[in-house]
Parts: C-alpha cells; structure tokens; sequence
C-alpha cells in the first residue's frame, strides 16, 4: 500500500519506522530538517510531490491543533479513493469533518507515548479504534495495532473522549498538582521516589500532546471530581473525624480492587 504520514514527528517517525518496510511510504512536513533522519522513505516538503505519490492512505500524525487544517492543505492532492485517518488524542469534531469530506477514513488512538512508553514491547500498552470509520481501513490498523501486541478496544467517537478524559486527564491532574506543590528532599520515602519517577515521566511527554489531553471537552468534569474529593479530606484534617477518614479509605480501597 502506498503510505502518506503527516507530519515529522515523534509518531510520525514511529509509524514510518513501523511501516516503511512493508510498504511504500513518503512523509510530509514543511520543515526539511525534520526529514533528515527519515529512512527507507520518501520525503515531501511540496504539496504538489504528494499529486505525484497517489498515496492510498493519509496517516495524519500532527498535533492535534494543526490536524484538520492539514487535512484541509493535503486534501486537493489526494486521489478520491484515498482513506483519511488520524491518532489524535482527542477526536471533537472528527466525526462531523470527516463525513462532510466524502472520503472514506478511520479513526485510531495509540495510548502511549512514543516519549514514555518502551517501544519495543507494547504488549502492555492499549490502542483504540473508532468504530464508526471504514470497515477495510479499520482491519488495516486492527492487525497492525496486533502484530504489535497492543490491547486493541472500540469505541465511538464520543465514548473515545469520555474515555481519555477518565484515563489519562486524571492521572495528568494528579501529577501536575504533586509537581506543582514540590520541594527538594534530603532523604526522600519510597512512596515519594515512585510518585517523583511518574511525575518526571508524565512531564517529559510533548507539552502539546500535555495540552490536548487537558483541553478534552470531557476533562473539566473529572477535574471537578478529584476537587471535590480534595475538598472532602480537607474537611476530615480540619475534624479529626476518625470515623469518616475510615470511611473514606474503605471507599478509595475498593475502587482500585
């Protein structure tokens, strides 16, 4: 198959390493310098070169501010047959772009960070793909994700957000309000050294991809939980009250059984 990635980036790069072997790839991005690197691959810096590629398939892997606008540039070079597809983190509006586009497409999200996760061994890490896209082009990334070993799920478009604002706005929240009240320690706890390696973790992610997660139409509501979780135990401190601090452990214990 004849392979077009957007964008010269972290996932960019990942998927042309992954796929540049198997197939016929060319990678687009107006900053030449990030293609040096690229191999086994054509590189485009002129949307007139990719007329002349025919791609079948468009992987859009830009951040996600920049991604229908692309779309938008690549589109008039792109054969009518071709299939749409992007790995944005977080899908608002898609669905409504791509149906009015008249294109066939998917729609995947890879759960991991090419900054963060071990890619060499992925059989633990997690891929969505958006069950409302092309059935054949959904097959594509469905033996692709497992050849990799990943832990493919299926959601809609909207189940796809609600669930990345759970899964990940949490987890980012949690991490930003510990880095965010941090002092140096002479003698740091084991509790405290996991909680700093996450955190370091967390924060060498792309700050882009960091804002994405944050701007999810679906994270305000999850934030508005762990406030008022927050605000439940700084009421039990303020007390003493032993009896609902028991409760309220009892409570968080079963929720991560």
């Amino acid at each position: 198959m004849k392979i077009l990635i957007l964008g010269a980036g972290k996932m960019g790069s990942f998927f042309t390493d992954l796929l540049s072997f198997e197939h016929e790839v060319a990678v687009y991005d107006i900053d030449a310098k990030r293609l040096r690197f690229m191999y086994n691959t054509q590189r485009f810096t002129q949307l007139e070169e990719i007329r002349g590629f025919q791609p079948e398939l468009v992987i859009n892997a830009v951040s996600l501010k920049y991604t229908l606008s692309v779309f938008d540039q690549v589109r008039p070079y792109l054969p009518e047959t071709c299939i749409l597809s992007d790995i944005s983190s977080v899908k608002t509006g898609f669905k409504e772009y791509y149906e009015q586009s008249g294109m066939r497409y998917v729609s995947t999200h890879p759960m991991f960070g090419p900054t963060f996760a071990n890619l060499g061994k992925l059989s633990t890490e997690n891929a969505i793909i958006i069950n409302e896209g092309d059935f054949m082009a959904r097959c594509f990334f469905k033996e692709l994700y497992s050849r990799l070993g990943l832990n493919i799920c299926e959601y809609t478009f909207e189940e796809h957000d609600k669930t990345v604002a759970y899964s990940l706005s949490i987890p980012f929240i949690s991490t930003f309000a510990f880095a965010a009240v941090m002092k140096h320690q002479d003698a740091p706890g084991t509790t405290f050294k996991r909680h700093m390696q996450i955190a370091q973790g967390v924060l060498s992610e792309d700050d882009t991809l960091l804002r994405e997660i944050l701007f999810n139409p679906y994270t305000k509501d999850q934030v508005a939980q762990i406030r008022a979780e927050m605000k439940e135990i700084i009421d039990i401190i303020d007390t003493r009250d032993e009896d609902r601090m028991q409760q309220f452990l009892t409570k968080i214990r079963a929720n991560i059984k």
